[in-house]
């Protein structure tokens, strides 16, 4: 009886000296977890690793277009993000993230990027959906109208002729139809602009450029003027052919 006593008190003595050792002096404790980034879900997360560098720490102020803008979120959804973000933007500086085309992100991270720029920086009450402007146009353009159009709404700040002008504080305004300039302009980029505006440089919406808003056909007549300046070759100093 005894040796089963001292036996079984031992047993429980090493249980005890066991259980314990996870507190024992010097012994590393488990650190987070750490997420593949395949894993990775966090919106800020994400994004701060994928788009501040373009966009701006906070959606702004960066080199390309502010993804802040509630202006653009609420015209451009969240299904057009999700579709930029997978697939880029074709004749520009945006890549594909998603991995289906090349990059480096899942489905659901993409999905979770344009959910969370709708949420962290939308304004869903404040523009309704009839009364806006489509992202992409499918109407036919007039360049001829255009020029009329960009005369009307846009020669206050770049004058009649797009080449700019010089503000009452002595700002000037530079040429919005430089070849060179329209050389890294899609399209698309040029209507995203005049839709949303520039808000963090003074550009107002497509709602202010004149007395009334532009209409979706004066916009995608504005877009084919300004892109008819491009030029064959343009942002190239030589002709691709002698």
């Amino acid at each position: 009886m005894t040796s089963k006593v001292l036996g079984l008190s031992a047993m429980l003595g090493l249980s005890f000296v066991l259980l314990g050792c996870d507190d024992a002096p010097g012994r590393p404790r488990p650190g987070p977890q750490v997420l593949r980034p395949e894993q990775e879900l966090d919106f800020a997360m994400l994004y701060q690793s994928n788009c501040a560098g373009c966009h701006g720490a906070q959606g702004n102020h960066g080199a390309a277009i502010a993804l802040s803008n509630p202006v653009y979120l609420a015209i451009a959804g969240e299904d057009v993000l999700k579709d930029i973000t997978s697939h880029g933007v074709h004749g520009s500086l945006m890549p594909a993230f998603a991995r289906s085309s090349g990059g480096t992100l899942t489905d659901q991270q993409v999905e979770v990027l344009a959910h969370g720029m709708v949420k962290a920086w939308g304004q869903p009450n404040g523009l309704s959906a009839p009364s806006l402007p489509a992202y992409k146009t499918i109407l036919s353009p007039d360049t001829t109208r255009g020029q009329q159009q960009f005369a009307a709404s846009c020669s206050s700040c770049h004058g009649a002729d797009g080449t700019g002008t010089q503000t009452a504080k002595g700002d000037k305004i530079g040429s919005i139809v430089d070849p060179s300039y329209l050389a890294l302009m899609s399209d698309q980029a040029i209507r995203s602009i005049i839709l949303a505006g520039l808000p963090d440089r003074g550009m107002p919406d497509w709602r202010s450029d004149s007395a009334t808003p532009m209409t979706d056909q004066q916009i995608t007549d504005v877009v084919a003027w300004m892109a008819s300046q491009r030029g064959p070759s343009a942002g190239q100093p030589y002709p691709s052919h002698p």
